[in-house]
């Protein structure tokens, strides 16, 4: 009888609700710019000449219901046309509405005004209410419970945008129309897409305030998955997500593509924004202020568009949309575009809801192929201050459950907070399809090649293709051909190797090396564990250092000054490293060092004896901690991205004489410390300490040789008017500062701010010396300091002054170039040095 009762309980309120229903108006819609489809987030809905209203999503979407008889429906936009629907009562309808701009309001203003009114943040009620808001952000912020639960859905789309009629018909494509899609954004340029990557993930994300922790908790992922030998999927991810962070408007600063913005809501916001209060909107029994904000100077790295705030006393941010100015001092993005939406809770608390990133990149503003990404999130399930284990939080920050990666289409079907649309469900099937066809195999080859200088040959890749042509004034001419194994050929062996030939001193070099990884993984691939066995016999520079690039690039070939100095090096080594999770790692080291002088260095000892060569052992071991750290991953690459959180390293050699071949005992320390300081529209500072100390009697060579550099490239780290050698000490202490403006200058001044100029600077400094028993004037059996032909003195030990250098310069230069001038302020006296240079840099960047 229960089961009965409960059946026609059931049946009863289906009844009822369906009834209610019945009696009830309900309207939904979508509302979209006439002109540019786009849909519209945040307009006001409202039943005409009630209260009754509420505002569109962040897809311009909307549903409103009454139990009165309401026969028109309001659309209200600031920058529109008012629009008034007519309505049938008592009906479920669908009203999807077009707003037509209103180009004349605000020219309207202009005229009757006679004269534009000089913003002012005085008495400016905008600006109240936007510094009410500043100073209620702690207490909006999640951080104000005591715990915190949620789950957040991510999905990221990459297409290729603005792509041309012509294009799409190519003959390769005949048959593969299927690929592209229509769009009809003119956020995004052109009328059609060609869709070509799609991740997804799910997360749960828990939160603790004291302490302070954090676990992300990943229980579902799936991603395109292209071909292994034309594209790296992990380094494609990690790129991407780097690319497109969260956003969270209550912080100072928004990194976006790799930037900082300045949020609207940042304790320096009423400096560079301008703030117009635009409109009042009642969503049921709650009122928001639509608060408009724009830059104050249009080419800062700063946003425009609307803020939505809670009417009350949090001050609580409701919604968001914002983007970029177009004259904004940003390379190669065409368009961006970021929604927020927030949902009130019962404790009247907003919580982010939904959030869309989506940004357009090209090489030209309006022409030719451009690249579209969007990232949307959908966050659902909150839970504060709920009781969470300690358990929770142990082990690492971010963890996997187990076949999170290979959960089936129908676990997606039910798990998506947010659904795929037909076409964005259609992406995965496609994108297998179009890396089956060989043009598009052939195109990923050759930008492998022109990116990376790698030509893949699937288990063996060849390059650097830029090393192998060079030349110097001691191998004269300089042949050089190799390349290295990839994960195609195992992910427990890798080789690499190469042969040059110098025409000049008509000897050959070459190097060869064999690593093995013990956890499985390829070595290039955080974190990293494995064993490398190498043996090398080339030439080097006594005192060149370059970054990321090979010592035998071509364009490095070009130098300055005399430059007739080299070394002919065997090296014998054996490594172990060991990177573990928590981003330290240390690193254990055996090298055999066989050093020869050519050209004009040579070994003479003050007793007049000269050293053919000079054979050294040494043993290392390097400890590193990088917390945070992150990287640009590629299959057999990776390089670090730079970040706001400091890398310490220290590194300890021990010289043991008598051990195979070893001539002499020493000890050397060295530290170093690298933080990138963010100082928001001032740009940012690369900061580097650097320390050392060598005990023990050795001659010059095996002292510290400071890196200088005398091509006419800019090296962020080497001394750019210093000579090779010029400088030796066994203990020295140093620092270097390399600052980025972003612009803040150069934005300011008319037509130049038109050009997207950067400022740079950078100031470094080295201080250090020579003990009595180091320095051939002093010590005995010490090898004297390189001289010139003519007798003059070319290597110095650092005196009571420091060495100097500072630079300015002008970055983005073409969007690619920087070109510094530097300027030397000590030892001047010094033989063949320079007190200005020019030196240049090629720096991508957005």
């Amino acid at each position: 009888m229960k089961i009965k009762y409960s059946f026609f309980i059931f049946i009863f309120l289906l009844i009822n609700s369906l009834c209610a229903d019945a009696q009830q108006t309900i309207v939904t819609g979508t509302v979209r710019d006439a002109v540019t489809k786009e849909t519209l987030p945040y307009v006001s809905v409202f039943f005409k000449g009630t209260t009754i209203g509420t505002q569109t999503d962040l897809n311009g979407q909307f549903r409103l219901s009454s139990t009165g008889t309401p026969t028109a429906l309001n659309f209200n936009y600031v920058g529109y046309v008012t629009i008034s629907k007519n309505l049938l009562p008592k009906v479920s309808q669908q009203i999807d509405v077009a707003m037509v701009p209103d180009s004349k309001s605000l020219g309207e203003v202009v005229i009757v005004g006679g004269k534009k009114i000089r913003y002012r943040n005085k008495d400016n009620p905008a600006v109240e209410l936007i510094r009410q808001v500043i100073a209620h952000k702690d207490e909006n912020r999640i951080s104000t419970f005591n715990t915190a639960a949620f789950r957040q859905y991510d999905k990221m789309l990459f297409s290729m945008s603005n792509v041309s009629e012509k294009f799409k018909n190519k003959k390769i494509f005949r048959n593969y129309q299927f690929l592209f899609q229509e769009q009809d954004s003119t956020l995004i340029g052109g009328k059609n897409l060609l869709p070509i990557y799609i991740q997804e993930k799910l997360t749960d994300k828990y939160f603790a305030s004291d302490p302070t922790r954090n676990k992300f908790v990943i229980i579902g992922e799936k991603q395109v998955n292209f071909d292994q030998q034309l594209i790296d999927n992990n380094g494609m991810k990690l790129y991407f997500e780097r690319m497109y962070q969260d956003i969270d408007i209550y912080k100072n600063n928004i990194s976006v593509i790799s930037n900082e913005f300045l949020s609207p809501i940042a304790n320096a916001a009423p400096t560079f924004y301008k703030f117009f209060i635009t409109d009042t909107i009642k969503t049921g029994n709650h009122q928001v202020i639509e608060l408009s904000f724009t830059p104050r100077n249009t080419t800062d790295m700063l946003f425009e568009g609307k803020l939505y705030v809670s009417n009350d006393a949090h001050y609580a941010v409701t919604g968001v949309s914002m983007g970029v100015n177009k004259n904004i001092n940003l390379n190669f993005v065409r368009a961006l575009k970021i929604d927020l939406d927030f949902e009130r809770a019962v404790s009247g608390k907003y919580s982010l809801s939904k959030s869309k990133l989506i940004a357009d990149f090209g090489l030209g503003k309006t022409k030719g192929i451009g690249f579209t990404g969007e990232r949307s999130s959908t966050y659902k399930n909150y839970q504060y201050d709920v009781k969470l284990a300690d358990t929770i939080f142990q082990g690492k920050s971010i963890v996997s459950v187990a076949g999170a990666s290979t959960r089936d289409e129908q676990y997606w079907e039910t798990n998506r907070l947010d659904p795929l649309s037909k076409e964005q469900a259609k992406i995965y099937h496609n994108i297998d399809t179009l890396q089956k066809i060989p043009s598009f195999q052939r195109t990923i080859k050759i930008a492998t090649l022109l990116f990376a200088g790698y030509g893949n040959l699937g288990p063996y890749e060849i390059g650097p293709i830029n090393t192998f042509y060079s030349f110097n004034n001691v191998e004269g001419f300089r042949l050089r051909f190799g390349g290295r194994t990839t994960p195609e050929l195992s992910k427990r062996f890798y080789f690499e190797n190469y042969a040059a030939y110098g025409f000049k001193d008509e000897k050959w070099k070459f190097f060869l090396s064999g690593t093995y990884s013990l956890n499985n993984k390829s070595i290039y691939q955080f974190p990293q564990n494995y064993v490398r066995a190498s043996f090398q016999r080339d030439t080097k520079i006594p005192g060149q250092e370059l970054q990321f690039v090979q010592e035998d690039n071509f364009l490095l070939s070009f130098k300055r000054g005399v430059n007739d100095m080299l070394l002919y090096n065997d090296f014998y080594r054996l490594d172990y490293v060991h990177e573990y999770e928590n981003h330290f790692s240390y690193a254990l080291g055996f090298k055999k060092w066989s050093q020869t002088p050519a050209g004009g260095l040579t070994y003479q000892t003050n007793g007049a004896q000269f050293i053919n060569r000079l054979t050294t052992s040494e043993l290392s071991l390097a400890l590193r901690y990088a917390p945070n750290e992150k990287f640009i991953q590629g299959k057999i690459y990776r390089s670090p991205i730079p970040d706001r959180y400091p890398i310490f390293n220290l590194r300890y050699t021990a010289g043991i004489k008598g051990l195979v071949g070893g001539e002499y005992n020493y000890h050397n320390l060295t530290g170093t410390v690298d933080k990138r300081f963010y100082l928001s529209q001032l740009g940012y500072s690369d900061v580097t300490f650097e320390g050392s100390y060598i005990a023990g009697k050795v001659p010059f060579p095996l002292l510290a040789i400071h890196r200088a550099n005398q091509t006419f490239a800019y090296q962020l780290n080497s001394y750019n008017l210093m000579n090779f050698l010029e400088f030796v000490s066994d203990h020295y202490v140093s620092i270097n500062i390399d600052h980025n403006f972003n612009g803040f200058f150069f934005n300011k001044l008319p037509l130049i701010k038109k050009l997207k100029l950067r400022e740079v600077f950078s100031v470094k400094a080295l201080y250090g010396g020579l003990r009595a028993e180091n320095d051939p004037a002093t010590g005995v059996g010490i090898y004297q300091l390189p001289k010139f032909d003519n007798g003059l003195q070319r290597t110095y030990s650092l005196a009571n002054d420091p060495y100097i250098e500072g630079s300015v310069g002008i970055g983005n230069i073409f969007k690619l170039l920087r070109v510094d001038l530097v300027r030397r302020f000590t030892y001047l006296d010094h033989p063949e040095v320079s007190k200005w240079g020019i030196r240049a840099r090629v720096k991508f960047d957005f």
